[in-house]
């Protein structure tokens, strides 16, 4: 289960066997939202948020932060689950300290 961004308290992470859509697991404390990036082209079209069964959901301010941030980092997401998905490499988590 890699960790790919820390973001004030917020844990952004892959499960390793995942399937597509691309998409990343935030979990802040107990409670855990799923983020799927719809791609059409090339680009990010849309994010669908869901909720991971039998876990309870980010708060509703802590979701949006959570897409705030998927859209400003969707670069580096999508590299990442290439990297540890496609290629198969190692990849490492990026704590980022500075608010979006």
């Amino acid at each position: 289960m890699p960790k790919i961004f820390e973001y004030f308290g917020l844990i952004f992470y892959f499960f390793s066997n995942e399937h597509e859509p691309i998409h990343v697991h935030v979990a802040l404390g107990d409670c855990e939202t799923i983020y799927e990036l719809i791609m059409e082209n090339g680009e990010l079209k849309e994010i669908r948020r869901r909720a991971k069964k039998g876990v309870s959901p980010l708060r509703e301010k802590d979701a949006k932060t959570a897409e705030e941030f998927i859209r400003k980092y969707e670069t580096n997401i999508i590299e990442k689950w290439i990297n540890f998905f496609v290629l198969r490499k190692q990849i490492r988590c990026t704590n980022i300290k500075k608010k979006i």
